[in-house]
């Protein structure tokens, strides 16, 4: 039996930034929706992993619109914090999504850990885990990891999140630095949705 291709999707996310990026990757010839086209709020994430709360998300806003549902959860790990900000990276960030504030608790974290940590390599990886969920309960998920560490400062004014503060492993420059077209080729998102692409 021919596998049906999807025609509609539902991106499931309220950040502006990941919905720019996971459209960007999606296949033209699907329809997509966001969840503001429907105004849903986002579920509580009570996951204890990146792939519990990607599923969480993707069954909910699923359930709410009927429709087949492409969410992501995605965060940044750093070693020397016990891989913290980890599943909360967003929650660092505040009721208002101040990845300025969270950048800044990063550095304040990593200076409390050790004041010299601006010499040292500090070890840390984007992790990214995406869902599909379909209004009939099937569900498939994949996991993209990339990893780098933490620049001494903040740099460019590109992507979101914790971007201006990552640098990939072999590269010289953050995420905030490079262009969207080369950091969706590398990133932690794009790895995800190369294993999960074959079931859109």
């Amino acid at each position: 039996m021919k596998k049906q291709k999807i025609s509609e999707l539902l991106i499931g996310t309220n950040n502006k930034g990941k919905l720019r990026e996971i459209r960007d990757l999606l296949p033209k010839k699907i329809k997509i929706y966001s969840t503001s086209d429907f105004q849903i709020k986002s579920p509580k994430e009570t996951g204890k992993t990146f792939r519990e709360n990607s599923i969480i998300k993707a069954k909910y806003f699923s359930k709410k619109t009927n429709l087949i549902c492409l969410s992501d959860d995605s965060g940044l790990e750093i070693d020397i914090l016990k891989k913290k900000p980890g599943i909360y990276s967003a929650r660092w960030a505040g009721k208002k999504n101040n990845f300025n504030l969270a950048i800044k608790k990063v550095f304040r974290e990593l200076n409390k850990k050790d004041q010299n940590w601006k010499n040292k390599i500090i070890k840390a990886r984007f992790i990214c885990d995406l869902t599909i969920y379909w209004p009939n309960g099937k569900l498939k998920s994949a996991s993209g990891i990339i990893n780098g560490s933490i620049s001494k400062e903040k740099k460019g004014l590109k992507g979101f999140g914790y971007d201006p503060i990552f640098i990939p492993k072999k590269l010289k420059k953050t995420f905030g630095e490079m262009s969207p077209k080369i950091k969706s080729k590398i990133d932690h998102r794009y790895i995800a949705f190369n294993k999960i692409k074959k079931f859109l």
